[in-house]
């Protein structure tokens, strides 16, 4: 009886810490789609720079609908297509943001800074760090931000194609459009823009590296493969391992998560196995990626 009381009591802080840490990703969720919400309009709206997302979209149709109408619309869509494509799990991690940016857009729509109108480089490289740090807070919370974001894991779930590439093709389109009706000027301007924003988000998340590699050590070794590749949509590799301390032979997977799916990763290898033992390096350079994901 002792015993089960020490374990209800267990629960019951695990169960704490956990809406703790949920109600703190929520905050870091919010205040990054404030920041980027800040950022669209003070930086890039008023000066076209179509630069991707559903933000880049807005612009695009300014003239015809006002842009936060325009993102909602976006967003709801994609929310849509997440729970028919993606199932009712991935779909409620973008609910907030698919709801919330819009409405950031909105109200911070007559916010101003006193910049130069005419520095068009200050605007682009301050818009750009902003949207970064943005960026990197909305990735840590695991959660998505919705719009074009949920149409790159659509993608990457259906074509089998990196989230780089999914990402690159999708907001290479919007830019080439901003570019043809904004001029060239304006399209190169949102090509730094978002190679600014790259850079920026992946320091803010974790670190120089855009994929970090993962060593496991887990008695759940079949679930864990099958999360890592049919939730993550990453390839596994097992290896061979000897015990130093036990002196048996262990089974240990190797995989390779983009940074931004770091927390996500993190969090599931401990809901199948929270005793299991990992080890997260850097990982700078990836080759054969479609290889290793068969293997």
């Amino acid at each position: 009886m002792g015993l089960l009381k020490k374990r209800l009591k267990q629960v019951d802080i695990l169960k704490i810490v956990e809406n703790k840490n949920l109600l703190k990703r929520y905050i870091e969720l919010i205040f990054g789609l404030f920041l980027t919400a800040l950022a669209y309009n003070v930086f890039f709206l008023r000066q076209n720079l179509v630069y991707g997302g559903s933000g880049g979209i807005a612009i695009l149709f300014q003239k015809y609908l006002d842009p936060s109408i325009t993102i909602l619309i976006i967003q709801l869509i994609a929310l849509v297509l997440a729970f028919i494509f993606l199932g009712k799990k991935k779909a409620l991690n973008s609910v907030v943001g698919s709801i919330v940016y819009p409405l950031f857009v909105k109200l911070t729509e007559n916010v101003t800074i006193p910049i130069p109108k005419d520095d068009i480089m200050l605007i682009v490289i301050c818009g750009a760090v902003l949207s970064g740090i943005a960026g990197g807070l909305t990735s840590k919370t695991g959660f998505s931000t919705g719009g074009t974001d949920t149409i790159v894991h659509i993608l990457v779930d259906k074509l089998k194609i990196g989230f780089g590439s999914a990402q690159l093709i999708l907001n290479g389109i919007i830019v080439l459009f901003g570019g043809y009706k904004y001029g060239w000027r304006i399209m190169l301007y949102a090509l730094i823009i978002l190679y600014i924003i790259g850079i920026i988000t992946d320091k803010v998340v974790l670190g120089i590296s855009n994929n970090k590699a993962f060593y496991i050590v887990t008695t759940k070794e079949e679930e864990m493969k099958k999360y890592i590749l049919e939730n993550l949509s990453r390839g596994v590799t097992i290896l061979d391992a000897h015990g130093g301390f036990s002196n048996e032979k262990i089974k240990m997977i190797m995989a390779v998560i983009p940074t931004s799916e770091y927390y996500r990763a993190k969090e599931g290898i401990l809901q199948i196995d929270p005793n299991a033992f990992f080890n997260i390096t850097d990982s700078y350079q990836v080759y054969g990626a479609d290889n290793h994901r068969n293997k």
